[in-house]
């Protein structure tokens, strides 16, 4: 009696009502899972594949829909094919995706991308510090917080604790190799250096260069987390390197790396615009279907 009690409302609608709700609930639950893996997909050109595979798979139904079953067989295929080939393109985006799904966080993918915390100025003092790292060889590896704030439990092993005003001279001290501070990195949060000696997942990838540890941390804490950036000074070299989203650019000179960094993290209020994460606050359609 209760269970037919509690399925009343539903009596009540006719069958064609109820095939017309379920059809509208299965299309905006299909396009809220689409913008939340678009929303973690920043490099351009790979947001033009996702793109393709949306237009396959609206082909696929369309097909499906006029009983084109030649047509549909082959589509169904080329959908198969692509989703494997993403699947190994966006194996980041993925595990960001599938981690924040673990945790119950799928509502936050939904949200607009926040600004970032990293200011003009703490940027101007890391690259006056990681420029006089890199003439000295002194091997640096600095984590900034950029649009998600990052929580201990992000990292291997969370560190020393500082929550110490950004300074270069704060930095060229923690590195130094008389420090008992230097092994690890350091963790910067706005103007605010929140800890050190901080352990990081390495990466298991390789590049067409032997990687260090140092190197390979930050490969390994951009792979795993979407909304921040390591800049790396490596102790035999003194190159300097940036891992953004898995993604390693080196070697670059302190000019370059301070104009990389106003790239990545820039806020929206300061005029410039971020080029890969300001995108997603397009509209949805704009997302989906492409733009000139």
């Amino acid at each position: 009696m209760m269970s037919l009690l509690g399925n009343l409302p539903w009596l009540l609608l006719s069958s064609e009502t109820l095939a017309k709700v379920r059809t509208v609930v299965d299309v905006v639950l299909v396009l809220a899972l689409t913008y939340a893996i678009l929303r973690l997909v920043a490099e351009r050109r790979t947001l033009w594949m996702v793109r393709g595979f949306i237009f396959l798979l609206l082909a696929t139904s369309l097909s499906r829909a006029i009983e084109l079953q030649f047509l549909s067989f082959v589509l169904h295929n080329l959908v198969i094919g692509s989703a494997v080939a993403l699947a190994v393109i966006l194996q980041s985006e993925i595990r960001i995706f599938l981690e924040q799904l673990g945790r119950g966080q799928f509502f936050g993918l939904m949200q607009p991308v926040a600004e970032s915390s990293l200011t003009n100025d703490a940027v101007d003092l890391i690259v006056t510090a990681v420029k006089g790292l890199s003439q000295d060889r002194t091997g640096a590896l600095i984590l900034l917080e950029t649009h998600t704030k990052l929580t201990p439990q992000d990292f291997t092993h969370a560190g020393i604790p500082l929550n110490a005003r950004l300074s270069p001279e704060l930095i060229t001290s923690i590195f130094q190799v008389s420090s008992p501070l230097h092994d690890g990195a350091i963790w910067v949060r706005g103007s605010e250096v929140i800890a050190a000696k901080l352990i990081l997942p390495l990466s298991d990838r390789t590049g067409p260069w032997q990687l260090g540890t140092r190197h390979r941390a930050a490969l390994g804490i951009t792979e795993r987390i979407s909304h921040c950036v390591c800049v790396v000074v490596s102790e035999e070299t003194g190159s300097i390197s940036l891992a953004f989203k898995g993604e390693l650019q080196r070697p670059l000179t302190s000019s370059k790396l301070g104009e990389l960094l106003r790239q990545y993290v820039q806020s929206p209020r300061t005029g410039t615009s971020q080029p890969s994460q300001r995108r997603h606050s397009l509209k949805f359609w704009k997302m989906v279907w492409p733009l000139r």
